[in-house]
């Protein structure tokens, strides 16, 4: 049975850091994608960032850019995402999504492409 399992949410002042860790068991993603998106009340899920292993190849949704930053290690498969200056509207349920596939540049921001999700970790960033 596979599953990814999400940690590190919680609640955070704005302008502070958090970081979310995905572990993945069942089978290995190593070569494929890993990534996250989420979804907060009354808005559609959101990609948040992915990593795919062929060619090191990250991506970053637009208003996370500069402040998110994504990692994996392939030895544990898991993937990270360091959140910094966190702003009120960050607030949401992060998902960790995976998928064994090496995906193309134009569907990894997909959330069609992934075939395996976790079941969410609140973040709450406060004015």
């Amino acid at each position: 049975q596979v599953q990814l399992v999400e940690s590190g949410g919680g609640m955070v002042q704005g302008g502070g850091s958090l970081r979310l860790s995905c572990a993945a068991s069942g089978r290995t993603f190593s070569a494929g994608t890993m990534g996250w998106f989420r979804q907060a009340p009354g808005k559609e899920r959101e990609f948040v960032a992915t990593f795919r292993w062929s060619g090191a190849t990250t991506a970053y949704g637009e208003s996370v850019k500069g402040r998110f930053t994504i990692s994996r290690d392939n030895t544990k498969n898991t993937v990270n995402l360091q959140m910094s200056n966190l702003r009120p509207e960050d607030t949401a349920v992060y998902y960790c999504a995976a998928t064994a596939s090496r995906l193309i540049i134009s569907n990894l921001r997909a959330a069609t492409a992934y075939d395996y999700w976790g079941q969410g970790t609140q973040v709450t960033v406060s004015s």
